[in-house]
């Protein structure tokens, strides 16, 4: 069967994306501002809500259709990391959230009333190591108190809920490492009236990211998703379409460069001729796209497995490391074939080059992945 293509939607996102042009993400770089106006605009067109059940005033599609829609944000030259949490989030409520957590906020985030948008995992001392975190929720009756730092919780002055993860048992005392971790939806403007405290952080990409701190955060036990303690397992819901969705970023960002790439060297006129016709140009953004193409083929693979209820961790993993590195190196050919205007802010090249840097570190290191498939995937000893 052939997979959709979402041709609508992807036409209707490059239409809304033709009103924020690169001067729009300009000068929101220059200022490391939040793109408000972007973002609305995408909850006004259901865009943002695409995942949710129709029953809770969504579209009801699935994972695809948010790498779709993701991908088209890209490849016209927007920044989907401003909202993209609201997608891979959903993979965390609403495969382990319960009735009654769905009917409360998920209507209310379709209308666009309310914006999930942070996702509380890393920690400042454990990075990736995501089982040694040491954020801990005690539990006094009906009420969690949540103490302990994240880090590079993106996005979390422009949100209204958080998924949070956070210890419920101290690691020394389970039985498996991965148990004793639980999630929490955190409602952020009462935590920050009762003991959070947000810092911004200052990066070489606009990505709205901060260090958070909670001093004996109340949370209401009703926000705990799932059972207690089973946390970790829940969370991997979510980091499976964080990976398949930001591979998608990756395969919109590749195109993007690809495309400006062709176009100007079968425009740029250099000893009498277009620099496209020289093989020493055209030969990297030949293999640019190639290479481009394989990744897209193993993102479609990865939003497959997922949405096919399969433990989608080997395909997503291979997924974000294939684009990450394709879109990377897109970049690297766009700027060559520019030449000194590959630098130059007018262009957006620099601009795009330092947004999809991000993703061979974020949100899971290359190295990680490569330790991970070691080890899943072809039965090697374990290297961490």
């Amino acid at each position: 069967m052939l997979e959709p293509d979402y041709a609508d939607i992807r036409d209707a996102v490059r239409a809304l994306c033709a009103d924020f042009p690169g001067a729009y993400w300009r000068d929101l770089d220059a200022r490391m501002e939040y793109p408000t106006a972007f973002v609305d605009a995408l909850t006004k067109s259901g865009f943002l809500a695409a995942l949710i059940p129709e029953e809770f005033g969504g579209s009801g599609l699935p994972l695809s259709a948010g790498c779709a829609i993701l991908e088209e944000v890209q490849r016209a030259g927007c920044n989907g990391s401003a909202c993209h949490a609201q997608m891979y989030t959903m993979g965390t409520l609403l495969r382990h959230g319960s009735d009654e957590q769905k009917a409360r906020y998920l209507p209310r985030i379709a209308r666009g009333e309310l914006r999930l948008q942070a996702f509380g995992v890393t920690e400042p001392g454990s990075g990736t190591d995501t089982l040694s975190l040491r954020t801990f929720a005690r539990r006094e009756g009906d009420t969690y108190f949540i103490s302990g730092q994240k880090v590079w919780t993106s996005r979390a002055e422009h949100s209204d809920l958080m998924i949070l993860l956070a210890r419920t048992t101290p690691k020394e005392d389970v039985a498996r490492k991965s148990d004793g971790l639980s999630v929490f939806i955190v409602d952020m403007a009462d935590a920050l009236k009762n003991g959070m405290t947000i810092r911004p952080i200052r990066t070489m990409m606009n990505h709205a990211t901060t260090e958070i701190w909670y001093d004996n955060v109340p949370v209401p036990a009703a926000n705990l998703i799932g059972e207690e303690g089973k946390g970790f397992r829940y969370i991997l819901s979510g980091m499976n379409a964080e990976r398949i969705l930001i591979a998608a970023e990756c395969i919109g960002d590749a195109k993007w460069f690809i495309e400006r790439a062709s176009d100007y060297a079968k425009e740029r006129q250099v000893f009498g001729r277009a620099i496209g016709a020289n093989q020493g140009v055209q030969f990297p953004i030949a293999k640019a796209y190639a290479a481009m193409r394989a990744a897209e083929l193993m993102v479609h693979e990865a939003a497959r497995a997922y949405e096919a209820g399969a433990n989608a961790g080997e395909e997503a993993n291979m997924a974000k490391m294939l684009a990450a590195d394709a879109s990377w190196e897109a970049g690297n050919v766009c700027v060559q074939t520019h030449g000194g205007f590959g630098f130059a802010a007018e262009y957006d090249i620099e601009r795009k080059l330092r947004e999809t840097r991000l993703y061979q570190v974020a949100p899971i290191s290359t190295n990680l992945i490569l330790s991970y498939l070691a080890e899943h995937a072809l039965g090697l000893p374990r290297s961490y």
